[in-house]
């Protein structure tokens, strides 16, 4: 892939997706295999914020059954499904062990087994999948004794035992986005980071007409038109509106939530299940085997003010800490274990009520010629597993504004680019014979999953250049991934790397020393002067550090 606005044509889009987290990916894919001239940017990198900082769950939301939102459960438990058939090397299906206590009652094994029934109900397609291995099957309720002969961990006292269901994992949610992304490039899409939106522009009809976009690599502003601009900002999609309208539009009303996890090696679970369980206030939390290491999250609390100023705090993640002490093993889970975190900001919509962990995760599309805006379409809310779905509602809306004939989608019946895999197993089994070239099983195991049928391109450039066969962690990750990362995949920081085209820096800081062999390869291919190189490698370095 290359960023188009370096070479501009001047050429006008049908539609103009502004946003690279996974609904703009989303969008821009399901609207370029329609047949339609779509262009996307994207501010920094793409899935930088929120898409980025998930749990690595896609799930049908259990609890928003709480709520009576049957739909939204409904919507997710299919798309999840569409996901693993899409998606084969990134999605999986895991058990979730979900620990049941005597208090509070919402949490009693019996009020849950009503849930659960429903939940099943609900995911009566879940077999129907394109690999036999992605089947999920139904959920089932096991003893206390069962519970604790599997997950150690969980306190015992007050335990009447756990249902174990399924949902999926995402093994790396930003290379899951970038898929949607290169599966709209080659669709015709073209795409842009590093490219801010900093005004709308209007025709003589004052309807939206495209944007003024400042290039932040090139430092040059030009004008991008379309007949249809998407607003996909996720949390900023409101400041967004803002820019097309010093009036605020009467839409939906955004409000944001903040969540924050945690990383640590300490050995809290198994491995075998994500466990979940309940604070004393009935709020959920969740224990993620990942990498060797555990996930631990996500809190969900108000955020008010200028979402570029967010970051993560000490005291979030203390609380974090103290709400786990309280609710599941020993209670000495402290700061030091921590050795990584993340957090970032989740849009809802909905009135302001006084907390919002029961919030809706539901979506809205908004055709804001309603509010004067004539041209442009806004998306607020949604989550990671229904994204799909709601692009293609959005590129609906789309058609029916161009004066098109409804075109079917086809985006969840073909797997994304790089996922083409029929059988997993078998893809899995056929990459391991490659062991005999010099690679080792980690490596390989790594590549398959994280590049799926991409991953021979990484092979051939550690073959040209054996200095790029080097493993640099655990997992076998490889410096020939820094140069793929550069030349095909637009990477453009030692950030875009080791957070979002790799895994190097998503466990924490690697070293120093791993960065600098990672920054100096980089370099070669960025043309870093040594200053810019030393600048990389000490602003990731600060990403990584631990709030203080």
């Amino acid at each position: 892939m290359k960023r188009f606005i370096e070479n501009d044509t001047h050429e006008k889009f049908d539609v103009l997706v502004i946003g690279g987290g996974i609904t703009g990916a989303s969008v821009a894919y399901e609207a370029a295999s329609r047949g339609l001239k779509v262009a996307l940017l994207e501010k920094k990198d793409f899935s930088w914020a929120t898409s980025s900082v998930t749990s690595k769950l896609i799930h049908g939301g259990l609890r928003y059954l709480a709520n009576g939102e049957i739909g939204l459960v409904r919507e997710s438990l299919r798309e999840r499904r569409v996901l693993e058939n899409i998606a084969p090397n990134f999605v999986y299906p895991m058990p979730i062990l979900m620990t049941h206590y005597k208090t509070p009652l919402k949490n009693s094994k019996w009020v849950v087994k009503a849930g659960m029934l429903i939940y099943d109900a609900l995911s009566y397609d879940k077999k129907y999948t394109w690999d036999a291995s992605k089947k999920i099957p139904r959920h089932k309720t096991i003893s206390k004794r069962a519970v604790l002969a599997s997950e150690q961990n969980v306190r015992p006292a007050g335990l009447t035992g756990a249902s174990l269901f399924y949902d999926c994992i995402s093994i790396f949610p930003e290379r899951l986005t970038l898929a949607f992304i290169k599966s709209a490039a080659a669709c015709g899409a073209q795409v842009a980071n590093y490219a801010q939106v900093e005004s709308f522009l209007t025709d003589q009809e004052k309807n939206i007409a495209g944007v003024r976009v400042k290039d932040l690599l090139q430092n040059k502003t030009i004008d991008i038109f379309s007949s249809i601009t998407i607003n996909c900002a996720g949390p900023w999609a409101d400041i967004l509106l803002g820019l097309a309208e010093s009036r605020a539009p009467n839409g939906a009303v955004l409000r944001r939530s903040e969540g924050i996890h945690i990383i640590t090696k300490k050995k809290l679970v198994s491995g075998k299940h994500v466990v979940a369980c309940m604070t004393p206030q009935g709020r959920h939390f969740f224990l993620i085997p990942w990498r060797n290491h555990t996930i631990i999250g996500t809190t969900d609390k108000p955020f008010v003010g200028n979402p570029d100023t967010y970051q993560v705090t000490k005291d979030a993640i203390l609380e974090l800490i103290d709400e786990v002490n309280r609710s599941f093993g020993d209670g000495t889970l402290s700061f030091a274990d921590v050795v990584h975190t993340y957090g970032g900001l989740r849009p809802l919509v909905e009135e302001q009520t006084a907390e919002t962990y029961t919030s809706s995760r539901r979506y809205e599309i908004s055709d804001n010629k309603e509010n004067g805006l004539n041209g442009l379409i806004t998306v607020e809310g949604g989550k990671f597993t229904t994204s799909r779905n709601l692009a293609e509602k959005c590129v609906d809306l789309v058609d029916a504004k161009l004066g098109r004939p409804k075109v079917k989608s086809k985006t969840a019946r073909h797997h994304l680019a790089g996922c083409r895999i029929k059988n997993l197993n078998s893809f899995m089994e056929d990459i391991h014979k490659q062991s005999a070239n010099g690679f080792g099983g980690a490596t390989l195991d790594y590549l398959a999953r994280c590049y799926g049928t991409d991953y021979p391109a990484i092979i051939k450039l550690a073959h040209e250049n054996n200095d790029l066969a080097e493993q640099l962690n655990e997992d076998g990750e490889i410096l020939a991934q820094v140069v793929y990362a550069v030349r095909e995949e637009m990477a453009h920081t030692l950030a875009d790397i080791v957070l979002r085209r790799t895994g190097i820096g998503t466990l924490g800081n690697p070293g120093e020393a791993v960065l600098r062999k990672v920054a100096q390869v980089a370099a070669r291919e960025l043309q870093w002067t040594p200053e810019r190189m030393e600048q990389e490698i000490a602003g990731t370095i600060s990403t990584l550090r631990l709030p203080q």
